[in-house]
């Protein structure tokens, strides 16, 4: 997906570094991404689920706060609060480019800051949270025996996942402080809870005294065993799955008219694990897949192999080429179903045979009072089915090369 790296300025007049991950066709959305307490822009979860709705449309922004990871600043001199700032800058940012979001995601302390900030955000329509506290002082449960030291000390250190980090005292008042509960119950936006019951870090209740706390719209989805950093690739994908599929109710993505000498749109299909063969097959804002190969041939069967997506065209272009028929004629044709089988015969196979390498096997399925000519001649129009004739005839490829200076990695 193409990127646009740039810097905007934070809360405290820091420079904040962003990353704005554009999708490779029309630009439909807006989408922000607030990474989780003291983590960073690039974690797997933030990655994944940008890649997903940038597939979809979507340009997805996502940042360091101030003091973390590219951004400057002092992070110990920080607060939940100017973490909401932050993310309103983002906003405006964005809102600069003439791209004002309409989805905020946050992950852990980011999901606490994009409640908060949502509501003085007009565009937003829909918000997301990713293992987020109902009660943002939850994060200094954290700190064990050095509050003491911080309060002393104005400041001290804290390990957090085997990382040092200063907390100044500022922020363990803030975050204490604060509460989530109005602008929870006043949000008007759409509202999407994931979290995982198992969350060491964040417990469960907390996605249930935000669901209560929150009016309708509002969903929550479990992420099962996921931890609450959502490593784990499957985990991080099922969470931008679910992102996608929801969001598709609450932000409108009207895509333009599809371009010339492309009646039925563009179809892209992208790599999902560059170490596997998972990929993210996309057809406008609404319509995804994915493709993969088995694990016998090095796969994650996670997906229809690319000969099972020729072998659905069939079936389905089989199927509403007989439906259509039947309807115009008023035929009395209750139901149809295509089961369809592929058996590839290798060249060096075939010991110069003139069977086709290919071959694609059809048994079609009518259920209905039709008698036997009727059944005769849906079966003769079966074979008339556009994408039978193409598989039969053969089909003209035009393959091109995208200039190596528009092509960008993840």
């Amino acid at each position: 997906m193409p990127t646009d790296r740039f810097t905007f300025t934070g809360s405290t007049r820091a420079a904040l570094a962003a990353r704005l991950d554009m999708p490779h066709g029309p630009h439909l959305g807006t989408a922000i991404f607030a990474h989780c307490f003291t983590c960073g822009k690039d974690i797997p979860a933030a990655r994944r689920i940008s890649a997903r709705l940038a597939a979809m449309g979507f340009a997805v922004l996502r940042f360091d706060f101030t003091g973390l990871g590219h951004s400057g600043g002092e992070f110990q001199n920080t607060s939940f609060t100017s973490n909401v700032g932050d993310l309103l800058a983002a906003a405006r940012a964005l809102e600069a480019r003439g791209m004002p979001p309409a989805l905020l995601i946050g992950h852990s302390l980011g999901g606490a800051a994009v409640l908060k900030a949502a509501g003085q955000l007009a565009s937003v329509k829909a918000v997301a949270t990713i293992g987020a506290p109902f009660d943002p002082g939850h994060v200094i449960h954290n700190f064990g025996d050095a509050l003491d030291r911080i309060a002393a000390e104005g400041a001290a250190e804290v390990n957090l996942g085997g990382r040092p980090i200063r907390i100044g005292q500022g922020f363990v008042e803030d975050v204490t402080a604060e509460s989530l509960n109005p602008e929870i119950s006043n949000l008007k936006k759409a509202l999407l809870i994931l979290h995982a019951p198992q969350d060491a870090i964040v417990g469960i209740e907390n996605a249930t005294e935000i669901y209560l706390a929150a009016k309708h719209p509002k969903s929550f989805v479990t992420l099962d065993d996921a931890d609450h950093l959502v490593t784990r690739p499957a985990d991080a994908e099922y969470a931008a799955d679910v992102i996608a599929t929801w969001v598709s109710r609450y932000v409108e993505l009207r895509p333009p008219a599809p371009p010339p000498g492309a009646p039925e749109g563009i179809t892209r299909v992208s790599e999902a694990d560059p170490k596997g063969f998972l990929q993210d097959v996309q057809a406008g804002p609404y319509h995804h897949a994915r493709a993969d190969e088995p694990l016998s041939y090095g796969g994650t069967n996670k997906g229809l192999t690319p000969y099972q997506f020729l072998a659905a065209g069939l079936g389905a272009c089989t199927s509403m080429t007989v439906r259509m028929y039947a309807r115009r004629k008023n035929w009395h044709l209750a139901h149809i179903s295509v089961d369809v089988s592929h058996n590839r015969v290798h060249a060096q196979d075939a010991r110069g045979s003139h069977a086709p390498l290919d071959t694609f096997t059809r048994a079609i399925t009518l259920t209905g009072p039709l008698d036997v000519e009727q059944r005769t001649k849906l079966l003769e129009i079966a074979d008339k089915c556009p994408v039978h004739q193409s598989l039969a005839h053969g089909a003209h490829i035009v393959t091109t090369l995208v200039p190596a200076e528009e092509a960008t990695s993840i």
